[in-house]
């Protein structure tokens, strides 16, 4: 059996089951657009479109962000394709590359002049790296005349043998004389070239060095001709081999 209602009781239930629809109303409304901006752009077709969100339709476009108040909050870059990532990424790539070079030029030529402040320093430096071939190619004719020494005896005694075949170490001791002399031929004329080579480079810096010396900034010439082995590589109080 049900007990009587008091009207303030009957009152209460009724509040409670408006509350409750209310409630159930405002689950089921849309949420409303984010207090961050309004985005707006115009479609392939000439449209103005504007949403509380990103635009589908101009992913390919720039996007304006707007405030509530229409001013300009930002704008949203297109959407890229993998394709157009991929050239953007190699585009950035290139770019920093470009600007790690640059840094690198700028470095190159002020530790050149930090290691020659005048010409008198690079023609210092010139002589010690020419210095050092010299004394290999001496060593080189040294050796070169002591083997043609070993060879006179030999070739003495092979004008004994002549038309005849030599004796197998008489041949082989000619044989090993023979490779020593096209060994050292070999190494002369490396030498000789590591001569040229050397000068052209210090003719190089020494025209890059005026330049720099009067006035040019760093960075800002052509790149030397051999220049990772050049000394403008070489850290300032160290001489780099050339």
């Amino acid at each position: 059996m049900s007990l009587p209602r008091s009207p303030v009781l009957n009152r209460c239930l009724a509040a409670a089951v408006l509350v409750g629809a209310a409630c159930g109303v405002w689950a089921q409304t849309p949420a409303q657009p984010p207090a961050g901006g309004i985005y707006t752009c115009t479609d392939d077709k000439g449209r103005r479109l504007t949403a509380d969100r990103p635009i589908a339709e101009c992913s390919a476009k720039e996007q304006q962000v707007l405030n509530r108040d229409g001013s300009l909050r930002m704008v949203l870059p297109p959407t890229l394709t993998a394709e157009e990532r991929a050239r953007k990424d190699a585009r950035e790539r290139a770019e920093k590359e470009a600007r790690a070079a640059a840094a690198d030029a700028v470095r190159r030529d002020r530790n050149l002049m930090a290691r020659f402040p005048n010409e008198e320093a690079h023609a210092r430096a010139r002589e010690a790296a020419l210095d050092t071939v010299r004394m290999a190619i001496k060593t080189t004719e040294l050796r070169l005349s002591a083997l043609a020494v070993e060879r006179k005896p030999l070739s003495d005694e092979a004008e004994f043998y002549k038309g005849r075949a030599l004796p197998p170490k008489l041949k082989t001791a000619i044989d090993a004389n023979d490779a020593a002399v096209d060994a050292q031929r070999g190494s002369q004329a490396a030498q000789e070239a590591e001569l040229g080579r050397i000068n052209r480079l210090y003719d190089a810096e020494l025209e890059r060095l005026r330049k720099l010396w009067s006035g040019a900034p760093a960075g800002s010439l052509d790149p030397l001709p051999g220049a990772p082995a050049s000394a403008a590589t070489a850290p300032t109080g160290r001489r780099a081999p050339h």
